[in-house]
């Protein structure tokens, strides 16, 4: 029998080493490549923050322009792509079409069959750009719309709502999105990032490491819970309750309330900062504040009832919807920030790769279990 130590769900279980993403849940504390979030949702934006991820430092002027170039020139579907997206059934989740085309992107890639180190980047900027067109592209065509053509002066961020809405987005919402993508790109080993890596461990390509974290991200338990923070307040709007008496409601049937609480911070999530700000900000210009009034409204309620901080999903509900934004594409949004975390992943276990096979502590019936003949049992 195995001696190892297991914690359910692996927590606690350090399952590799990484120079990536350093958390510290007491203190609140997130930074890439030891940056804080806070001075990168202050100060970056997520081409430079990409750029952190993938090589480990900060970009020269010269460096970072021609990382903009790179990325805006990947702006790129092949046709064959865009007739998949056309022929998916109109119930098709823009999760669901996610997977699928991301793993069909592989069919069209150059380097596909290449998983050296230069190549995998290269696939990573095609990704990280073909992912935004994708969620894009699909949302116009299922609501019968003509597609817009991408903009390779707008930045990562402005482009992905010029191609979404069609219209060029203000510089609030512009920075709003930019700074989402930043404080979504990367969080350690959350389970998608976790998948990506396992997947990539066996050496197989980038695009199905990128699928397999699609796959995982797709949870509800990792990526859906912005989307239920806004069917909540969705279901307070349309029974015109207060909506502390709503909540308080829920936690007397003990119903779970999306978006507080979190397995690795033990204070504030410190993405939940920013979109806080953003979430209030974006109520003020748009003069549709009920949104954010009442995720404040809720968030002090739970905090002072339960002691529960809010987290990443909470505020980035309403924020999403005040940008107009449906609620189905709430993940989606989340998997084209991610993807400069993936693919940051991926690359690192790949430079110095060993396959990921870790052990189940046995609880089955001792050993040696004796076989019982068919003519022996009862």
């Amino acid at each position: 029998m195995s001696t190892a130590t297991a914690g359910k769900g692996l927590e606690g279980i350090v399952a590799t080493n990484s120079g990536i993403c350093w958390i510290d849940g007491e203190a609140g504390i997130l930074s890439y490549r030891g940056i804080d979030i806070h001075e990168l949702a202050e100060f970056s934006n997520f081409e430079e923050t990409t750029y952190l991820l993938w090589f480990g430092r900060l970009p020269s002027a010269t460096e970072l322009k021609e990382f903009n170039a790179q990325l805006a020139a990947a702006r790129v579907l092949d046709p064959a792509i865009i007739q998949l997206l056309r022929s998916f059934p109109a119930g098709a989740t823009p999760m669901e079409v996610l997977r699928t085309a991301v793993s069909a992107l592989s069919l069209y890639d150059a380097d596909e069959k290449d998983n050296l180190h230069d190549s995998n980047v290269r696939k990573s900027f095609r990704l990280t750009s073909q992912i935004a067109m994708i969620v894009a592209n699909y949302d116009r065509l299922r609501k019968g719309l003509p597609l817009v053509e991408a903009d390779k002066t707008l930045s990562h961020a402005a482009n992905f709502l010029w191609m979404l809405n069609g219209e060029k987005p203000s510089e609030t919402a512009t920075k709003t999105m930019d700074i989402a993508l930043i404080l979504h790109a990367d969080h350690e080993l959350n389970a998608s990032t976790f998948a990506a890596r396992v997947i990539a461990a066996t050496l197989s390509d980038i695009h199905s490491a990128v699928t397999g974290a699609i796959g995982a991200l797709k949870g509800p338990l990792h990526g859906g819970a912005n989307e239920a923070v806004m069917r909540m307040l969705q279901a307070i709007d349309a029974a015109g309750a207060d909506p502390v008496q709503y909540v308080r409601e829920m936690l007397a049937a003990k119903k779970k309330v999306s978006g507080f609480g979190h397995r690795v911070y033990k204070t504030e999530d410190p993405r939940a900062t920013h979109l806080r700000r953003m979430s209030e900000q974006l109520s003020k210009d748009s003069g549709v504040t009920k949104w954010y009034d009442w995720s404040r409204k809720i968030e002090l309620f739970i905090n002072a009832e339960k002691h529960l901080n809010a987290n990443v999903d909470f505020y980035s509900a309403s924020t999403y919807t005040t940008l107009g934004i449906d609620l189905d594409l709430f993940t989606p949004i989340f998997a084209v920030s991610r993807i400069a975390g993936w693919a940051a992943h991926v690359i690192e276990q790949l430079d110095d790769n060993r396959l990921i096979r870790p052990r189940a502590e046995y609880i089955g019936p001792a050993y040696p279990y004796a076989y019982i003949q068919m003519t022996q049992r009862g």
